[in-house]
C-alpha cells in the first residue's frame, strides 16, 4: 500500500498551513507509523531470532557482549562493551569522554578479530573510526538513581521497586545513536533497499532494542557477581524498563535540513488520519480496540513525569482531557455514521493539542489495516528533488512564496524578535547550537536554518523583476538565494516539507523540532530539562528479543 493507491477516501487532508506550526508538531504523539512500531512488527511477522552467542563481561562489569539478530535474509550483531566508568565522569552531555557502555550494530556476524578492531575504536566514539561493516555507533550511562538500586535488590534476593522503576523508566539512557555514514559507518544508500531497512532509521531502532536487552543482562550479571544466588529480575518489571536518551540541539536541525523526508513522515500520519476518518462506520472490535488504547493511554498519563514548568500544565491539560474524551466516548460517540470524523472534529473544538494529537494517534490503532502498508512511503531518495527548476517563470516563483510563505511574508524581520536566535555550529564538538544573535557575536558562523526569512529575502530580491524572466537568470545573478528558491518548488510539490514558522524567532522553543522527531521514532514521556533538550523513554513496555516473535508487537507502545 502506497500513498498512491486509490484509496476511498472521503475526507481531505489536514492543511500543511495548519500541521506544521511548531505549535502542532510539538505536540505529536507516537502511531502506529513510528519507527520502533514498524520494527517490532516486522520481527514479529517475520519470526526473527534472536541470541547472546558471546558475553565476556567480568565480575565487575567489564568486557563485552555479542547479540545476535537473524532476518529472513541477514544477520545483524549488536557488539556491546561495557565500562567500569567513575561516577564524576557520568553526564549526559554530548562532549561527554567516557561511557558506562559503548556500542556498534555490526552488518553480519563478528569474527574475533572484528570485535578486536572495535574494542579499540567503539569506546572511543568521535575519536574513534568504524568501517562500512558498522550501521550504527552508540553510547549509554546508567541512571545512577536506579541501576545501582536495582543491582542491590537483585542480589539480596529481592526484586526492586515498582515505583523506583515507575519513576526512572530505564536503567541506562543514550547520549547518542548514530548511523548513515558518521565516523566511518555504512552510508545509509547501501543498505536502503533491504526490506528490513527501508523504513527510516531502522538500523538505529535495532541498535536500542537491542541495546535494551542488554542493560538488563548487565544489572542481573553484576547482581549475580555479588551472591551466585541472586534474583532474575521479574518479567512484569523488567517489560517496565526502556531505554532513556537525552536527545539536544544537534537533533533539531534534521527537520529542517531534510524537507522532503519530512513531507513523507508527515504526509503518512497525515493520510492514515484522512482514511480513519472517512471510515462510515465503526465496528464493534473497532469500539473495543479504542477503548482499550484509551484505558492505557490515561494509565500511561499518570504515570508522565516532569517537572519542566512548560509541560507540566501541558501533561495536566492531556490528562483533564483523557478524562473528557473518555466520558465521551461512554457517551456513544463512536455510534452512528462517520464516527471518527465526527470524533477527531469534536477533539478539535474541545481538547488541547496534546489531548486532539493523542487521539489522533489512538484512532489509529483499530485501523491498523487501513494504514499500516503506509510505511513503505515514508522514506525519500532527496536526490532525485535536489536540482532546482530553472525554467520556472518568476512570476510562478514569486506565487509559490506567496501561498507557502504567506505566513513569514507577514512577519517583521527587521524587528528584533523576529532575528532574536541563530543556529551555528560548535568548534568544540561540530554540533548544532542555538545562540541569541544580539548578545554573542556569531552571525558570522549562522547555518541556513531560517526557511522563513530566507523565503522572505527571495521575495525581495524578485520584486521588480519581470514576471516572464526565467529562475536560472535570477539565480545567477543573486546565488544566495538558490536554495530559499530551490525549498520553495520542493514545497509545492510537497506541502509538508516546510515549517510554517519562523525558527528563529525570540519566542521558538527548539523543543517542538525535538518532539515532532522523536515521536516519529516512537518515543513517549517527553520530560525537556530546558528548551533545548529533553529526556524520553524508548521501547518501554515493549517485548525482549527473548520474548519474539509470540509477543503482542503493538499494544505495549501505550505502558505505563
Amino acid at each position: 500500500m502506497t500513498m498512491t493507491e486509490a484509496t476511498p477516501r472521503a475526507v481531505p487532508l489536514r492543511p500543511a498551513a495548519e500541521v506544521m506550526r511548531l505549535a502542532s508538531m510539538g505536540a505529536f504523539h507516537q502511531t502506529r507509523l513510528s519507527f520502533m512500531r514498524i520494527l517490532m512488527r516486522r520481527l514479529r511477522d517475520e519470526a526473527w531470532a534472536f541470541d547472546r552467542p558471546v558475553w565476556r563481561v567480568d565480575a565487575t562489569g567489564v568486557g563485552h557482549a555479542v547479540y545476535r539478530a537473524k532476518g529472513p535474509e541477514r544477520t545483524y550483531s549488536l557488539i556491546a562493551f561495557a565500562h567500569d566508568l567513575p561516577d564524576h565522569l557520568r553526564s549526559d552531555r554530548v562532549i561527554a569522554e567516557a561511557w558506562d557502555a559503548t556500542f556498534t550494530l555490526f552488518d553480519g556476524e563478528p569474527t574475533a578479530d572484528d570485535v578486536a578492531r572495535l574494542a579499540v575504536n567503539v569506546p572511543l566514539q568521535e575519536a574513534g573510526r568504524i568501517t562500512a561493516q558498522e550501521l550504527t555507533l552508540s553510547r549509554a550511562n546508567r541512571s545512577v538513581r536506579l541501576f545501582g538500586h536495582v543491582v542491590d535488590r537483585l542480589a539480596d534476593g529481592k526484586q526492586p521497586d515498582a515505583a523506583e522503576i515507575d519513576a526512572v523508566g530505564y536503567l541506562m539512557r543514550t547520549t547518542a545513536v548514530y548511523g548513515s555514514g558518521k565516523f566511518g559507518a555504512s552510508d545509509r544508500c547501501a543498505i536502503a533497499a533491504r526490506p528490513e531497512c527501508a523504513a527510516p532509521f531502522q538500523a538505529e531502532m535495532l541498535s536500542v532494542f537491542l541495546i535494551r536487552a542488554f542493560t538488563v543482562d548487565i544489572a542481573e550479571h553484576l547482581a549475580r557477581a555479588r551472591n551466585p544466588d541472586a534474583a532474575r529480575l521479574a518479567p512484569h518489571l523488567r517489560r517496565r524498563l526502556g531505554v532513556g536518551n537525552s536527545t539536544g540541539l544537534g537533533m533539531a536541525p534534521f527537520l529542517i535540513r531534510h524537507p522532503l523526508l519530512i513531507d513523507h513522515w508527515v504526509r503518512a500520519r497525515e493520510e492514515a488520519l484522512a482514511r480513519v476518518r472517512s471510515v462510515r462506520e465503526a465496528k464493534l472490535r473497532e469500539k473495543d480496540v479504542f477503548s482499550a488504547t484509551l484505558t492505557a493511554a490515561r494509565a500511561q498519563a499518570d504515570t508522565w513525569n516532569t517537572t519542566h514548568p512548560l509541560y507540566e500544565p501541558r501533561v495536566a491539560g492531556l490528562r483533564g482531557d483523557l478524562e473528557r474524551l473518555e466520558t465521551h466516548i461512554r457517551a456513544g460517540a463512536l455510534n452512528g455514521d462517520d464516527p471518527w470524523d465526527r470524533l477527531y472534529r469534536w477533539t478539535s473544538d474541545t481538547l488541547t493539542a496534546e489531548g486532539r494529537e493523542l487521539t489522533v494517534s489512538m484512532m489509529m490503532e483499530p485501523n491498523g489495516h487501513l494504514i499500516d502498508g503506509l510505511t513503505d512511503c515514508m522514506s525519500a531518495d532527496e536526490g532525485a528533488y535536489g536540482r532546482l527548476d530553472g525554467t520556472m517563470r518568476i512570476a510562478d516563483l514569486r506565487a509559490l512564496v506567496e501561498r507557502i510563505y504567506g505566513f513569514a511574508l507577514a512577519t517583521d524581520f527587521d524587528a528584533a524578535p523576529a532575528q532574536a536566535r541563530c543556529w551555528y555550529v560548535s568548534a568544540e564538538k561540530l554540533e548544532p547550537r542555538l545562540g541569541e544573535r544580539a548578545e554573542e557575536p556569531i552571525e558570522p558562523y549562522e547555518q541556513p536554518l531560517a526557511p522563513a526569512r530566507d523565503a522572505v529575502l527571495l521575495h525581495r530580491a524578485m520584486a521588480g523583476r519581470a514576471d516572464d524572466e526565467l529562475t536560472a537568470r535570477f539565480v545567477m545573478a543573486h546565488p544566495e538565494h538558490r536554495a530559499a528558491a530551490r525549498r520553495a518548488q520542493i514545497a509545492a510539490t510537497f506541502p509538508f516539507a516546510e515549517i510554517r514558522d519562523n525558527t528563529i524567532a525570540a519566542e521558538m522553543l527548539p523543543i517542538d523540532l525535538l518532539r515532532c522527531k522523536l515521536s516519529f521514532f516512537g518515543a513517549t514521556k517527553f520530560d525537556p530539562r530546558s528548551d533545548r533538550w529533553v529526556r524520553i523513554t524508548m521501547f518501554q513496555g515493549a517485548p525482549y528479543p527473548d520474548e519474539m516473535p509470540s509477543a503482542e508487537a503493538d499494544a505495549w507502545s501505550y505502558s505505563s
